[in-house]
């Protein structure tokens, strides 16, 4: 059985084909490019899932019979520890089990919808402009909270790597990119330094094709 993953590029996806890398998951892509003047996806993916949105998992039997699409990266991400037999998945320490759940919600949850707001209204010229000044502060908030986070363990749960991290990525990586992340918050780049030279990531990479937010 190979898992497909429907992916979009520049996008969440990136970091379902990183995790799969590290746990070493035999999968395929199927790439989605973006409509250069929307920059949505394209509505091919609507065949797959209703919402048509990436990323979108299904697992394919060797008679070549697609299982269901399960969508949502959070919800992906579980699906896939727990194939891997647990592997990057919870730890043991109940603090840091505790820290591991938060952190998988917390990225889309709570850290993604202002920086996605910031890019959206900053494409609006003028008016735009301004009104992610009032998005800035929040943003400055999580930011600042994920910098004292990271300066007390090397990653988000604990001190070992987990599927946390993975999902950390995306919206850091967006941050980093696009959203004032900079050298002010060292532990934070440190962080993002250290995942993107890991050999799984950079498989991901090669697998994925060009990923702007790298």
């Amino acid at each position: 059985m190979t898992i497909v993953v429907h992916h979009l590029e520049n996008s969440r996806s990136q970091r379902v084909l990183w995790l799969l890398e590290e746990l070493e998951l035999p999968y395929e892509v199927k790439r989605y490019e973006r409509n250069r003047k929307t920059m949505l996806a394209p509505p091919e993916l609507r065949g797959v899932h209703p919402l048509g949105k990436s990323p979108i998992i299904q697992d394919v039997g060797e008679d070549g019979t697609a299982g269901p699409a399960i969508a949502e990266t959070g919800a992906i991400i579980e699906y896939l520890v727990e194939k891997g037999d647990g592997a990057l998945g919870p730890p043991p320490h109940r603090d840091a089990l505790l820290r591991y759940r938060y952190f998988l919600h917390y990225a889309e949850g709570s850290l993604m919808p202002p920086l996605l707001i910031h890019l959206v209204l900053g494409r609006i010229p003028l008016i735009g402009r301004r009104a992610t000044r009032r998005i800035e502060p929040w943003i400055e908030l999580h930011l600042d909270f994920v910098e004292s986070e990271l300066a007390s363990r090397p990653w988000f749960a604990g001190d070992r790597f987990t599927a946390a991290d993975v999902m950390m990525s995306f919206p850091l990586e967006a941050a980093r990119i696009r959203a004032g992340l900079d050298e002010s918050r060292p532990h934070t780049l440190e962080w993002l330094e250290t995942i993107h030279a890991r050999p799984a990531y950079q498989r991901a990479l090669e697998r994925g094709g060009p990923y702007a937010l790298a």
